[in-house]
């Protein structure tokens, strides 16, 4: 049986996913511009729209140079990762100070389910 992914899964997962520069510099610039295009489409379609395309051009030229998938491919709330992914980059990369590490997924012990049950 396998274990349901977390948050932090999902999120170590997607940065292993995007490792090469190139991949992360148009991931960097190309989900912004997806995200932005959204409230756009409806308002100012060929804005949005090339917005929209540009966005997802970046995305799969970066996949080329990282010779992966996009990881929606697999899952895909990987779609709703990214968007998180790019903003915590962002800032780590204004800030120059390392705000997220996903915390690595530690299998629960006899410890833990002595604690559990204490608490139910």
């Amino acid at each position: 049986m396998s274990q349901k992914m977390t948050f932090h899964d999902y999120m170590r997962a997607y940065g292993d996913d995007h490792q090469h520069p190139v991949n992360k510099a148009t991931h960097l610039v190309g989900i912004p511009l997806i995200v932005c295009s959204l409230p756009l489409i409806p308002v100012a379609p060929p804005v949005g729209l090339t917005m929209f395309s540009a966005g997802w051009a970046l995305q799969f030229v970066g996949h080329y140079f990282e010779g992966k998938k996009p990881s929606f491919t697999r899952d895909l709330r990987y779609l709703a990762i990214g968007p998180v992914w790019v903003a915590v980059e962002w800032v780590e990369l204004v800030t120059g100070k390392r705000i997220y590490e996903a915390a690595e997924a530690v299998a629960p012990g006899p410890a833990d389910d002595a604690a559990r049950a204490a608490a139910s």
